[in-house]
């Protein structure tokens, strides 16, 4: 394929998953392991993530939803932490590779994210310095869509200024890679990130593991 722009997805790839911190906050609290990602599946395109994320109720609004919604699931769940589990640790592997290949390609966040929350100062510096390496941020919370939704992802090309046959997505999702693929482009799925990284360097042709 002719790559003419590298997308990312932040949170999972960027930064370490956010099913990290919920399986720590499930374990603190006694909960059945995968119970937050349960929630999530439950009504998914309509549910209290969905609507955060496309900036529909604010953060009280999320967090009355979705502790209703994991009630109804007979568990007791703060809404507050499962917002804390979010921030994830950038990760230096991916950050190293976002500015090699930046000199070669326009790159573009592609995030399913919420209104920003604050970090601790210097991990807020650090994420603000990653944001300001893509030409591109595309925020589900700003522009009213979310992946997989298929208006998302023709926001983002159009955004870029490319068809979706001349991009590579990466993302920890399988269903947000499975849109992204059947409209063209080509899909990574970031599990480890080292072989994520193998696996888009065989693409561009370039070595993004080693120093």
């Amino acid at each position: 394929m002719s790559v003419k722009a590298i997308l990312w997805d932040f949170g999972g790839v960027i930064t370490a998953s956010p099913f990290e911190g919920f399986a720590r906050y499930e374990q603190a609290e006694n909960l059945p392991e995968g119970f937050i990602r349960k929630v999530n599946t439950i009504n998914p395109d309509a549910n209290a993530w969905a609507r955060f994320e496309r900036s529909e109720i604010d953060r009280e609004g999320f967090i009355a939803a979705f502790e209703e919604e994991a009630k109804a699931l007979g568990q007791t769940v703060s809404g507050e932490a499962v917002l804390a589990g979010l921030m994830g640790a950038p990760r230096p592997i991916m950050v190293r590779a976002l500015e090699r290949v930046k000199v070669t390609y326009p790159i573009a966040c592609l995030t399913n994210n919420v209104a920003r929350m604050q970090r601790p100062p210097a991990q807020e510096a650090e994420i603000e310095r990653i944001m300001g390496l893509f030409n591109h941020v595309i925020e589900s919370s700003k522009i009213g869509s979310r992946k997989p939704e298929k208006r998302f992802y023709e926001y983002a090309l159009e955004t870029v200024g490319v068809e979706a046959g001349e991009a590579v997505f990466l993302d920890d999702l399988g269903v947000n890679l499975k849109s992204a693929r059947e409209m063209g482009m080509a899909t990574i799925k970031v599990v480890e990130p080292e072989k994520a990284l193998e696996d888009l360097g065989r693409i561009i042709d370039m070595n993004l593991i080693s120093d």
